[in-house]
């Protein structure tokens, strides 16, 4: 196989070295089970750095993702509640899975739909997140559950949240077109003013009494 990975069809040894001598690369054994063997013409340091990068990211993004854990009380308070709460939600976006532990003191163990009630609520907070990937279980004085994100989910939740924007963009322009206010055209003509109308019956008299002064005069 060429640089390009194009098929150069069946070579000797010799002329497959030839040729990538004379590309200044080298013939590297790519499939020597086959038959007859695959070799590939490459820059084989180059090769070597690439993949050694690629073992190196996938490492690194391995060691990122892990567990973390919140802990709630029992009677925690609405503010308390809501600060852990939003914490999950960060970890959750980060793509952590979140242990939640519930932890019971003294008679509270034998009331354990209290802790469940705050499990359901927290994962009802997330539910455009993740998934419940470990159902809630006592454990001595501990019930836990673990959240995981869900790709599937965090998909659906922004496919609704774009419909939703583009109805809102839609019946604003809506409004907008509805509301406008009539275009006046400034090169139309005014019309012209008109004069108060005066009734016959008082001009009339008017020109009596202006008559009737002068001759007094």
């Amino acid at each position: 196989m060429s640089a390009e990975g194009e098929q150069v069809g069946i070579r000797a040894l010799a002329d497959a070295l030839n040729l990538a001598r004379d590309l200044d690369l080298d013939l590297v054994e790519v499939a020597p089970q086959a038959s007859p063997p695959v070799c590939r013409i490459m820059d084989y340091g180059k090769f070597k750095y690439e993949a050694a990068q690629k073992a190196k990211e996938s490492r690194r993004k391995t060691n990122q993702i892990s567990i973390k854990e919140m802990k709630y009380r029992v009677k925690i308070g609405k503010g308390d509640f809501e600060t852990k709460t939003s914490k999950v939600t960060k970890f959750l976006e980060e793509g952590h899975k979140v242990k939640i532990t519930i932890m019971f003191r003294g008679r509270e163990v034998h009331h354990p739909e209290l802790g469940m009630r705050i499990l359901e609520q927290v994962a009802v907070d997330n539910n455009q997140l993740a998934k419940v990937e470990a159902s809630p279980k006592l454990d001595g004085r501990n019930m836990t559950m673990v959240l995981a994100p869900d790709k599937r989910v965090q998909a659906a939740a922004e496919a609704v949240r774009k419909k939703a924007a583009a109805e809102q963009r839609r019946a604003e322009r809506m409004a907008a077109g509805n509301g406008a206010a009539p275009v006046v055209d400034d090169a139309s003509p005014l019309p012209a003013p008109q004069a108060p109308s005066t009734p016959a019956g008082t001009a009339d008299e008017a020109m009596r009494v202006t008559a009737d002064e002068a001759g007094r005069d």
